[in-house]
């Protein structure tokens, strides 16, 4: 089949998140001038480069505190979920007004940064600390403003729980992250397979 993305594709759901799968969760903690706390999870997340160390995270439709906070306080942190996390995770999705710790929401743990004043989760395998560097407004074809907004952090402290780790490396079947797919699917990778960059021959 085919179809014009801006046309109705006749499918009972929008094909589109089903198909960019599958997509890490970053699981993004913020803390604002306040002194509030907030927690959530974003599957438009991902890393630009590793030189310098980018990664970014995107809010859809309306802005959420997560964006919001980390525009004010120039940083955020970014969790990695594991399979046991999995409905913790789920749980700091909900709606709660600001103000209220999804942290405490869903029974995990505050643990300090060393370079950012946000929490990183304590449970979680893996946090990376992040100064925000950009935040920026997508446009469309049409020169319009998306309904998004894009949070861009250069990485400046990385935390891992060494228990993921085999032989110095991190081991995927240690830490069994979950990944978003399509719909309300999520997925925990668990197996991997290795291969090579062929080299061009003269």
């Amino acid at each position: 089949m085919y179809y014009d993305a801006d046309q109705d594709h006749g499918l009972p759901h929008d094909p589109f998140k089903a198909l960019v799968v599958p997509r890490p969760i970053g699981w993004i903690s913020t803390r604002n001038r306040a002194g509030q706390v907030n927690l959530a999870p974003y599957s438009y997340f991902n890393a630009l480069s590793d030189r310098p160390k980018l990664v970014f995270f995107s809010s859809s439709m309306e802005v959420k505190d997560s964006a919001t906070f980390a525009e004010e306080s120039g940083e955020f942190v970014a969790n990695f979920v594991s399979e046991g996390l999995a409905e913790q995770m789920n749980a700091t999705s909900v709606d709660a007004p600001r103000g209220i710790s999804e942290f405490a929401v869903a029974g995990l743990h505050e643990a300090p940064c060393r370079r950012v004043s946000a929490p990183r989760v304590a449970e979680a395998y893996a946090a990376l600390e992040c100064k925000v560097t950009q935040v920026l407004v997508p446009r469309m074809l049409d020169g319009t403003d998306a309904s998004a907004l894009v949070v861009f952090g250069q990485v400046v402290g990385v935390h891992i729980d060494e228990a993921i780790l085999t032989h110095g490396l991190v081991d995927v079947r240690k830490a069994r992250p979950v990944s978003r797919l399509g719909y309300m699917e999520f997925s925990v990778t668990a197996d991997s397979f290795t291969m090579l960059r062929p080299k061009w021959q003269k």
